[in-house]
């Protein structure tokens, strides 16, 4: 009798062999203890749950351990959340000793030193800003790791990302009105269809959430918005939920430069597989007017306008060609207290769910949404874009239990 030939499988010896059959006979809800530590990441202004959400926990017998400050960028104090049942401490590392630990950002390679083994993150991943060294080190802990940014609606979209991009979308017009105004180096044109004045010209690049709702605001204040996307599906849609005719187009040179060179704001929210396409080259930028604003959400991703760079909230523009370009990777993280509850209202009934479900093992097995969120399992990585990324292993969570 020949032996098995284990040279392709992915599985070891041990791993083939038959194994008893445990069914599952009683459903028990579990208590959670969860610890939010204090972002320390640049710039990063935003908190996991607000004293509302803390309450909603800590109402339902679950234990929240929450670092001194955590939440003071945000406007929510240790007494608010004190008031609401969790527990305060100025130690970092009893914080990151939680089972559970909820960011916003990923944790450093610093932060995660402090983690216990086995602990279950729920944070962003940032795919792009990451290396080898966090998965080794996610590995070495034998952590469980789900980010909030790969989490999938029953109708496939990404609440956190399309939440985030609401604000993105909605703040892009609120900043370009303050960039336009004579206060810094705008023209002194104010958003608003005053009577006799002819309104501020806009162009949006990108037809997605944050395309959309920076039409929305746009619409709102009164400007003239023109939408270029290369998707007519998404122009489509997005007509439809404006609910408005408005001018839409292809990206076609000769179209867009027209466009560019009447606009008073242009705003890039394109976005692409590895990088954002650059959408407006250099010399188009040179074509429109002095003292127009560029305002590249797209920048995260490397921007969609050659003449973008990255900047920050302490610094956030720069005029190139006479144009003031603003380019803040981070953009919902200014309106940090509106960014916090949106995450927050995510955050909660998930963390309700698994709790009512016996712990997020049974939950993952019960939710497919949750499921999508997962890319680290006890060690093991569990998501195929990070492996093909970072040219890492890894297995099929179907395959690691069921």
């Amino acid at each position: 009798m020949s032996s098995i030939n284990l040279s392709n499988s992915p599985f070891t010896r041990e791993e083939l062999l038959p194994q008893e059959e445990k069914l599952e006979i009683q459903k028990k809800k579990g208590a959670l203890f969860i610890g939010i530590p204090k972002e320390n990441h640049f710039q990063e202004k935003r908190v996991c749950l607000t004293p509302d959400a803390v309450n909603a926990l800590t109402s339902n017998g679950h234990r929240v351990l929450m670092e001194s400050k955590a939440g003071i960028d945000a406007k929510f104090t240790d007494h608010h959340y004190s008031e609401a049942g969790a527990e305060i401490t100025a130690d970092t590392a009893k914080v990151f000793g939680c089972p559970m630990i909820l960011k916003v950002e990923p944790p450093s390679l610093d932060e995660l030193a402090l983690m216990k083994p086995q602990t279950v993150l729920i944070s962003a991943l940032q795919l792009k800003t990451q290396s080898k060294e966090y998965f080794e080190a996610l590995a070495t802990k034998r952590i469980t790791a789900l980010a909030f940014e790969f989490i999938k609606d029953d109708d496939g979209t990404y609440p956190a990302v399309r939440a985030l991009s609401e604000i993105a979308g909605t703040a892009s017009v609120l900043l370009a009105a303050e960039l336009m105004s004579a206060k810094g180096q705008g023209n002194g044109l104010m958003f608003g269809n005053i009577s006799g004045v002819p309104p501020v010209e806009v162009v949006i690049l990108g037809a997605g959430t944050v395309g959309e709702f920076a039409t929305r605001s746009a619409l709102g204040l009164g400007a003239n918005v023109k939408v270029f996307d290369n998707s007519l599906t998404k122009l489509r849609n997005l007509q439809t939920n404006v609910g408005r005719t408005i001018y839409t187009s292809t990206v076609q040179p000769k179209n867009l430069l027209k466009a560019l060179r009447r606009c008073d704001v242009a705003i890039g929210a394109v976005r692409g597989r590895d990088r954002a396409p650059i959408v407006v080259p250099e010399h188009m930028v040179e074509y429109m007017k002095n003292g127009s604003v560029i305002i590249d959400v797209s920048i995260d991703m490397g921007g969609c306008f050659e003449t973008s760079d990255v900047t920050s909230h302490d610094n956030p523009t720069f005029l190139k060609h006479g144009v003031l370009h603003y380019c803040v990777p981070n953009i919902p993280s200014r309106y940090a207290r509106t960014a916090s509850i949106s995450i927050s209202n995510i955050f909660t009934p998930y963390l309700l769910d698994i709790a009512e479900h016996g712990g997020l093992e049974n939950s993952l097995r019960m939710d497919k949404r949750l499921k999508s969120g997962l890319y680290f399992y006890r060690g093991i990585l569990t998501s195929r874009s990070v492996s093909e990324w970072f040219d890492i292993p890894f297995k099929d969570i179907n395959l690691l239990f069921f």
